[in-house]
C-alpha cells in the first residue's frame, strides 16, 4: 500500500522486516502526470503489484537505485519488464577497496552483479524525471556506488542507506568505508535540505541535527574503540564485547564488522598498527 508523503512522493514498503532492514525497504514513486521509481526493493510479488498500483498507469521515465544491495534491486528486472523504463544509477556493485582473501563471499552476498545499467549517474548532474528535477548526490561509504537524490525544490532529498532516522547505517568492509562515510555526512551536512526520505523508515526531520549527532556518535564510537585498545584490547571480538554489551548477540557479527570500519580508519590515519592488513582476524594495538 502507498503512502503519500506530499503531492508527488508515494512510499511503498515491501515486507521483508529484519534486524537490518527494520519495517522492510522504501521504493519511492515520484511524479504527477509522469514519474519514476526509486529502490525496487525486493524480489517480491506482493511489492511488485503496490508499486505497479502507486504507478497507476502512468508512463515510467526511469528506475533509479540509491545502491545495489539486493534488498533494493530485487524487483528490477521484472519493473523494467513491465515498465520499459531505462536503469539509472551509480554503477555496478563494487568495493571500497581490494579485496582480501576470504572477503569476495561477503561482496558477492552483499550487492547484486546482475544489474546493466541503461546510464551511469555523476555526482552533482540534474535531471528532469516525471517531471520532477532531480539532482545527484555521491555518498559513498555504506557502499562505494551509493547515491542519494535531491528531488524537487522543497529540500527533499533520498537519502538510501547513507541516513535513516531508526538505526545507524552499516559501514561494513570491504563493501563499506569509514572514511568515506564520514566524508559524505559532512557532505550532507553543508547542504541545506528539510528532509530525508531513507530507504528504510520513517522520515528525517530535522537533517542537519541529525546528521551532527551521526557524526558525534561515530566519534564517540571511534574513541571507544581507542579507549579498549589502550586497555589491552587486541581483538575486534574483545573490543566488541565490551562495547556492544547492550546490543543483541545476534548483531555482534555486524557490530564486528562496524568496528573493522573504524579500525581500517584509525590505521589510515596512523592512529593504529596491526599485525597485518586490518581484518576481522588481525590484532591491534595503539600506534
Amino acid at each position: 500500500m502507498a503512502v503519500p508523503l506530499d503531492e508527488t512522493i508515494r512510499r511503498v514498503t515491501a515486507r521483508n522486516p529484519s534486524p537490518f532492514t527494520f519495517h522492510g525497504t522504501n521504493s519511492y514513486v515520484v511524479g504527477e502526470d509522469r514519474c519514476f521509481v526509486v529502490d525496487p526493493g525486493p524480489d517480491d510479488t506482493a511489492h511488485l503489484d503496490a508499486l505497479l498500483a502507486a504507478i497507476d498507469g502512468r508512463p515510467v521515465d526511469a528506475i533509479l537505485l540509491t545502491h545495489t544491495h539486493r534488498d533494493h534491486t530485487g524487483l528490477v528486472a521484472r519493473l523494467k519488464d513491465v515498465t520499459g523504463a531505462p536503469l539509472l544509477g551509480g554503477g555496478p556493485h563494487r568495493p571500497m577497496r581490494p579485496l582480501l582473501a576470504g572477503e569476495a563471499s561477503w561482496i558477492e552476498a552483499a550487492g547484486d552483479a546482475s544489474l546493466v545499467f541503461e546510464r551511469m549517474l555523476s555526482d552533482d548532474e540534474t535531471l528532469v524525471l516525471g517531471g520532477t528535477t532531480l539532482t545527484v548526490i555521491a555518498t559513498p561509504g555504506h557502499c562505494a556506488n551509493h547515491l542519494a537524490f535531491a528531488v524537487g525544490d522543497d529540500g527533499t532529498v533520498l537519502s538510501g542507506d547513507h541516513v535513516m532516522a531508526w538505526s545507524t547505517t552499516i559501514v561494513a568492509p570491504p563493501d563499506g568505508a569509514m572514511r568515506d562515510y564520514m566524508n559524505s555526512l559532512d557532505r550532507l551536512l553543508n547542504r541545506d535540505d528539510s528532509r530525508y526520505l531513507p530507504g528504510h523508515g520513517g522520515a528525517v526531520e530535522r537533517p542537519k541535527a541529525f546528521v551532527r549527532a551521526l557524526i558525534g556518535h561515530r566519534r564517540m564510537r571511534e574513541n571507544a574503540i581507542l579507549t579498549r585498545l589502550r586497555a589491552g584490547d587486541r581483538t575486534i571480538p574483545a573490543i566488541v564485547a565490551a562495547i556492544y554489551r547492550a546490543t543483541d548477540p545476534k548483531l555482534h557479527g555486524a557490530a564486528g564488522l562496524s568496528v573493522l570500519a573504524h579500525l581500517e580508519d584509525l590505521a589510515e590515519r596512523g592512529l593504529v598498527s596491526a599485525d597485518g592488513p586490518p581484518t576481522l582476524g588481525a590484532r591491534y594495538e595503539p600506534a
